[in-house]
């Protein structure tokens, strides 16, 4: 599904990526954790072509993102709010991300509807501008948006950050469902170590740019290392 190779980044001094070689495979749910600073967000800015690498090169389905649009029909992503438009409404946010993938208006009110307990009644219905939202709920518009058009392709940076203890909840069950339903291949990064293990079928440790290890993690066998290696 996606191949990284000599994959290289560097701000000035600080090297932000250094990855010699990972194949990311169709149906993973890749949990990427690591300590501040790790270049977990530069990773997946590199993966969706937001930034360019120094050296080395990613590839989506043998697609090099940097050349083709082709990947953007299938992927769907959501880093920070800078992704929303927040002068639109969630309804008018939402239309317009349908008609994008050329999705009708009916196409996309029933994918709404399956998100109807995650937005918890706070989202649509409000006669109010994203920007004027919580970052929780601008966090789920964001969120939803990247599942409207069911993407076989899902990047997530920091998904559970602003999110209330339901809220995460709710969400790790939708991505396993999601995952489980579609086939979808879906990438997350998260400083919640127990989420991460709970959703996640596999798991790299990115430190300093490197991945240091590639775990497993069938039903949640990654946990002791991890606890180890971060001394919690």
């Amino acid at each position: 599904m996606i191949r990284l190779e000599q994959l290289k980044k560097a701000f000035g001094e600080k090297i932000a990526v250094d990855i010699s070689q990972f194949t990311v495979n169709e149906g993973d749910i890749l949990g990427l954790v690591g300590n501040n600073g790790a270049g977990k967000t530069t990773l997946f800015r590199l993966i969706l072509d937001l930034l360019k690498a120094d050296e080395g090169q990613v590839t989506i389905e043998d697609i090099n993102p940097a050349t083709s649009e082709e990947w953007k029909q299938w992927t769907g992503a959501y880093i920070d709010d800078s992704f929303l438009i927040d002068f639109l409404t969630p309804e008018e946010y939402f239309d317009f991300i349908g008609k994008v993938n050329n999705m009708t208006k009916e196409q996309v009110n029933e994918r709404l509807e399956t998100f109807h307990q995650f937005m918890a009644d706070e989202i649509l219905g409000q006669k109010k501008l994203i920007r004027d939202y919580s970052a929780g709920n601008k966090q789920k518009i964001g969120i939803i948006a990247t599942l409207l058009n069911e993407p076989k392709l899902v990047i997530l940076d920091e998904p559970f950050n602003f999110l209330d203890p339901s809220s995460q909840i709710i969400l790790k069950r939708l991505l396993q469902n999601y995952n489980h339903e579609h086939g979808a291949t879906i990438l997350i990064s998260s400083h919640n170590l127990q989420h991460t293990i709970d959703i996640s079928t596999r798991i790299a440790l990115l430190e300093h740019g490197h991945i240091l290890k590639d775990l497993a993690n069938t039903e949640g066998s990654a946990e002791k290392e991890l606890e180890d290696y971060f001394n919690v």
